[in-house]
C-alpha cells in the first residue's frame, strides 16, 4: 500500500518544482504566449525522463547558484538566460550537447523579444559550458556561470551527484568510465581556482577539492582492484 503514495508523493514533488520553475521563467522572460510557450518547451526538456543528473533539480541547482552570485555579472539577465539553456538538449555527447543548446537559445529567444546583443551572449555563455577551462579571465558573466554549473562540486551530496553522473552514462563499461571521469576530475583539479568569482570561491574551492579528490581515489583503486 505503500507504493502508490510514494510514487504518488514524487509527482507531486516534480508539479511543484514545474510550477516553482515556470513562475521564475515568467519573471525571467515575462508572460507573453511566445515566452510562455517557451518555458514550458524547456522546462519539459528538462523533464525528460533519460536525465538523471542534468534534470530539473540541476536545473533549479544552477539558478540558485546564479542567485547568489548574481552581483558579479554583468548581465545577470543573460546569464539566467544561460542557465536555462545550458543543457536544455542534453544526450550525453558533450560538446555537441552545448552546441546544440545554444542555437536553441537563438532560435528560439527572437519571438520572446530578447535583445539580439543579450541573445548572442546567451549562446556564447551556453558554449562556454562544454569546457570551463576556456573561461578567460575577465569574463564576468562566464564566471558567474560557469561557478554555477559547478556549485554541486562544493556543496552537500556530492556522492549522490557522482552517483547520478555514473546512471547516465549506464551505456558506457565500467573501466571506460572510471578512465573518462578521472580524467575530467585531473583536469578540473589541476586548475590554479576551480571557481573563478570571489564569492564562489570562499563558499565552495575547499569542500570541491577535498569532494574530488576522494572520488579520484576511488575510481582510481577501482580500476587497480
Amino acid at each position: 500500500m505503500g507504493e502508490p503514495g510514494a510514487v504518488a508523493g514524487r509527482r507531486d514533488g516534480r508539479g511543484r518544482r514545474w510550477e516553482a520553475l515556470a513562475q521564475r521563467w515568467e519573471a525571467l522572460a515575462g508572460d507573453s504566449p511566445a515566452a510562455q510557450a517557451l518555458g514550458a518547451e524547456l522546462i519539459a526538456r528538462w523533464a525528460e525522463l533519460h536525465r538523471r543528473y542534468h534534470d530539473l533539480a540541476h536545473l533549479t541547482a544552477v539558478l540558485d547558484a546564479v542567485g547568489e552570485l548574481a552581483g558579479e555579472a554583468e548581465d545577470p539577465a543573460a546569464v539566467r538566460l544561460a542557465a536555462w539553456f545550458h543543457d536544455a538538449v542534453y544526450d550525453g555527447r558533450p560538446g555537441w550537447d552545448e552546441e546544440r543548446s545554444a542555437q536553441l537559445a537563438q532560435s528560439r529567444l527572437p519571438r520572446c523579444g530578447v535583445p539580439a546583443a543579450r541573445i548572442g551572449e546567451t549562446a556564447r555563455l551556453v558554449r562556454l559550458t562544454a569546457a570551463h577551462d576556456t573561461l578567460t579571465d575577465g569574463d564576468a558573466n562566464g564566471a558567474v556561470l560557469c561557478d554555477a554549473d559547478l556549485a554541486v562540486l562544493g556543496r552537500p551530496g556530492y556522492d549522490a551527484y557522482a552517483a547520478t553522473i555514473r546512471q547516465e552514462y549506464a551505456h558506457v563499461p565500467d573501466d571506460l568510465f572510471r578512465a573518462g571521469r578521472a580524467e575530467v576530475l585531473r583536469r578540473l583539479l589541476a586548475a590554479p581556482r576551480l571557481y573563478r568569482t570571489a564569492q564562489a570561491a570562499g563558499l565552495w574551492e575547499e569542500r570541491a577539492r577535498a569532494n574530488m579528490t576522494a572520488e579520484l581515489a576511488r575510481l582510481t583503486a577501482g580500476s587497480a582492484g
